[in-house]
């Protein structure tokens, strides 16, 4: 389990003046081009390092964690060539042998989906990675390779830094996971399994599996590659070994690093629309628009372009955040600001994310002069008058991004290293002020 540093905020030296707009109705008119999925690249970048030839990826997520993605592959073997602009990526499967170091920053996709690719491979592979992912659990993910043959070396402490040691081939099978902490251990072994001797069988024996949409996005990749998945039982995945097709494929835009900006519609008061939208996906994110819906504003899908309106009024809600967890921070931010309590549920497994998000968050609202307090599986936010101070990001994207939604409303409020959005969001600053300089946006 991750937790929350402490520290103070004089001592901060990255500080980023959170814009304040007054609510207005119709303030906001702006579109917001947002880029491709974090989710969706790192998977098809896997698949496409796993694939029987050469493919492309069009429209991908430029990022810290896509980036460290890319490199793990190449050390991997694969080629992976930038094609006519910085999002679109030529990728041509290779092998490797020897030892091989691959950092995996705090990125959840390279430190649980290459483990399996490692596997793979005719190299002894050593995972590592940032100082706040060596405390984010991999066990499960470990014990499911070693059930499946695989030799693992990590101590026993089902941590970073540990080391796969690869002969090649993996022989698959059947294998229990207890993925109650993370989707990402189902995902992980998934996303390689055709390429197991025997395929996969893997069961989930854990009593709650969040994130289940990004389960479902996995599996559906793996479909559209020609990958045989039964996933007609519950918490039961069977994958067939085969072939992974060798594709050309575009990135969805990211709907969950949308959120904010639709957010911002709400606090504000005015439209903000987003490109790209799809009718129908995987992604978390879609739930956006429902739950902006519920907390006082209305969204419309005109072809692919979903806009959010918003009078200034945001409304408290009572949500299950079970399956859509990474939206947790912006509607946490939003329920800071809004006009009743709320009540955010089934978010358990945000404690294992880039930092303790639960405790994050209630430490940076009730810093602001907000009352959130932790529950077994959650928050209960309950609004009081808000006023400015730093508030700290623990090096997570998700939480710089809530802290410029509660910055729209409270004056004086500081993100401590917005950078660190680059993480999936790079140019999230300058996004931001375009967003509010748009047409209606007046100082």
């Amino acid at each position: 389990m991750t937790s929350t540093p402490t520290t103070s905020p004089a001592e901060h030296a990255d500080l980023w003046a959170a814009p304040t707009l007054a609510a207005a109705p119709g303030r906001l008119d702006a579109t917001v081009e947002v880029p491709g999925s974090k989710s969706l690249t790192n998977r098809f970048l896997v698949l496409a390092a796993l694939a029987d030839g050469p493919g492309t990826l069009r429209g991908a997520l430029r990022s810290r964690d896509t980036d460290l993605m890319v490199a793990a592959l190449r050390s991997l073997g694969a080629t992976v060539v930038e094609g006519e602009s910085p999002s679109e990526w030529h990728i041509t499967p290779g092998a490797v042998a020897g030892d091989v170091t691959v950092d995996c920053g705090l990125a959840g996709t390279v430190m649980r989906f290459v483990p399996a690719v490692a596997a793979l491979s005719g190299a002894r592979v050593t995972l590592d990675g940032d100082e706040g992912a060596r405390v984010r659990p991999m066990g499960p993910i470990l014990d499911g390779l070693r059930g499946l043959g695989v030799r693992v070396d990590d101590g026993g402490r089902g941590l970073l830094p540990f080391t796969i040691h690869g002969t090649g081939s993996v022989r698959g099978g059947s294998v229990d996971v207890d993925a109650s902490a993370s989707s990402q251990f189902v995902s992980g072994l998934l996303v390689a399994a055709a390429r197991f001797e025997q395929g996969l069988t893997l069961r989930h024996t854990g009593t709650t599996l969040p994130s289940i949409p990004h389960i479902d996005m996995t599996v559906e990749l793996l479909r559209e590659a020609g990958v045989v998945v039964d996933d007609s039982r519950p918490a039961i995945w069977q994958v067939s070994p085969g072939p992974v097709a060798a594709r050309d494929v575009r990135v969805e835009p990211d709907l969950s690093n949308a959120g904010p900006f639709l957010a911002a519609a709400l606090v504000v008061g005015g439209t903000v629309r987003v490109p790209g939208w799809p009718a129908t996906t995987t992604q978390p994110g879609a739930m956006m628009a429902e739950l902006l819906t519920r907390m006082g504003g209305s969204a419309h899908l005109e072809g692919d372009v979903l806009a959010v309106t918003g009078t200034g009024e945001v409304h408290g809600i009572d949500v299950d955040l079970h399956a859509a967890g990474e939206l947790a921070p912006t509607i946490a931010a939003l329920a800071a600001i809004a006009d009743s309590p709320s009540r955010l549920r089934g978010i358990a497994h945000l404690r294992g994310h880039e930092t303790d998000r639960l405790a994050a968050l209630a430490t940076e609202i009730t810093r602001l002069g907000g009352q959130a307090e932790q529950t077994s599986d959650g928050l209960v936010i309950t609004p009081r008058p808000l006023h400015g101070g730093v508030f700290e990001t623990y090096h997570d994207h998700r939480m710089a991004t809530a802290g410029a939604i509660v910055g729209l409303r409270v004056p004086g409020v500081q993100v401590e290293n917005v950078g660190t959005t680059a993480k999936t969001l790079p140019g999230f600053t300058d996004l931001w002020s375009g967003m509010l300089a748009a047409q209606g946006a007046g100082a």
